[in-house]
């Protein structure tokens, strides 16, 4: 880049807030390679897996391919055009404007998901969050599904997310009007964290109706995007994008789609990854339910009514097998004891909110927590009873 050394060294700090141990020229051309490449490119995720960002950025430069492969010939032909000293260098003073870090391979707080995508991995990651260490994004669940969605669309995935959250799952998913923006919400309501996946640069924010829904997500969850900023949300990033999405997650729920929804395509690369997938049943009459029946009786999709059913299609194997242990030891015998503890969450809760959910009277429920405060299944607060 043309910039002076100082000017780089300030961009990567400005973006890379911790990194006191970076290699300038590293970072700067990693995220070069975000403006280089289309997501998901397989041919770039090998050049730089095999010789690293700045001497695969340094081989395109000279146009000189490590390789006969004509298709690797083809790859340097296809990026030679983007090749933009300026460019890159606005790519990273407008993410420091806005606040952006840049996510690397190898960062502590690198989603682990990833890497399950190989060599059509993100080279790097453009980030709004938070400042500090990203939140773990291991326990999520994706839940996707139509942007035209209806009633019961919204009231199912309005449900989920806030009985995930109360289980201790993050909800992912890509910031859509309709299913989408109904899930990052109800995630937001309910104090949980929520992941908002984009398809274009984070100077970008789409669509139109949901930037300020972004902007909550950027101050109390995390926007991602594999593309830098002044990047355009193009069809193909849509679905790009989505294999991020599937990835990020330990699940995907497809709550509506039509037959020709890009949360089938979500749903897609859940099973190429080897991820659980969901699907909501829906009216048979109705088009919004035609791909999630579609996900059931082709694909293998398992059938889940809510968020108990995500849950357990997300849990971890060994974390099952835990579980089922303490549930073994420690399950209330009491009818009343079981109730209690089916609508305890981690969020603390008062005794009366705890009898209506229970659908017991509050002086059964004040004794329910007394036993299993005893058994250490609950625990009092300030703020009401909560799983320990």
């Amino acid at each position: 880049m043309s910039t002076t050394t100082t000017a780089l060294e300030d961009l990567v700090r400005a973006v890379r807030p911790g990194g006191a141990d970076d290699d300038p020229a590293a970072v700067l051309a990693a995220g070069a390679w975000t403006a280089l490449v289309e997501p998901g490119d397989g041919v770039a995720g090998a050049l730089v897996a095999t010789l690293g960002a700045v001497d695969a950025l340094d081989a395109l430069r000279r146009n000189a391919p490590p390789s006969p492969n004509p298709e690797v010939r083809r790859a340097f032909e296809r990026w030679a055009p983007r090749v933009d000293d300026g460019a890159f260098a606005r790519a990273f003073r407008n993410a420091a404007q806005l606040g952006a870090r840049l996510l690397l391979p190898g960062d502590p707080d690198w989603p682990g998901g990833l890497a399950d995508l190989g060599l059509h991995a993100p080279l790097a990651l453009w980030a709004l969050a938070p400042s500090g260490p990203l939140p773990a994004l291991g326990r999520s669940v994706a839940l996707v599904g139509a942007r035209s969605s209806t009633a019961y669309g919204d009231r199912v995935t309005t449900d989920a997310a806030c009985g995930l959250v109360d289980r201790g799952f993050g909800v992912v998913s890509g910031g859509a009007i309709g299913i989408d923006g109904v899930a990052h919400r109800a995630a937001l309501a309910s104090g949980g964290l929520t992941v908002a996946v984009l398809a274009g640069g984070l100077d970008r924010l789409y669509p139109a109706q949901h930037v300020e829904l972004l902007h909550r997500i950027a101050r109390q969850g995390v926007v991602l995007s594999e593309m830098p900023c002044g990047a355009r949300p193009m069809a193909e990033r849509f679905l790009k994008r989505n294999r991020i999405i599937a990835a990020l997650s330990r699940a995907t729920v497809v709550v509506e789609a039509g037959a020709r929804s890009g949360a089938t395509n979500t749903a897609g690369h859940a099973a190429q990854l080897g991820r659980p997938l969901g699907a909501v049943p829906g009216s048979v009459y109705s088009a919004t339910s035609a791909g999630t029946h579609v996900l059931v009786r082709d694909y293998g999709a398992v059938l889940v009514r809510d968020a108990a059913d995500m849950a357990e299609l997300a849990r971890d194997p060994d974390e099952a097998v835990m579980l089922d242990g303490l549930e073994a030891l420690e399950a209330p015998q009491d009818l009343h004891e079981r109730r209690v503890l089916e609508v305890l969450a981690k969020r603390p809760r008062t005794v009366l909110d705890l009898a209506a959910r229970a659908g017991l009277s509050v002086a059964d429920t004040g004794a329910a927590l007394g036993m299993l405060s005893l058994g250490g299944s609950a625990v009092e607060g300030p703020g009401g009873w909560s799983r320990p």
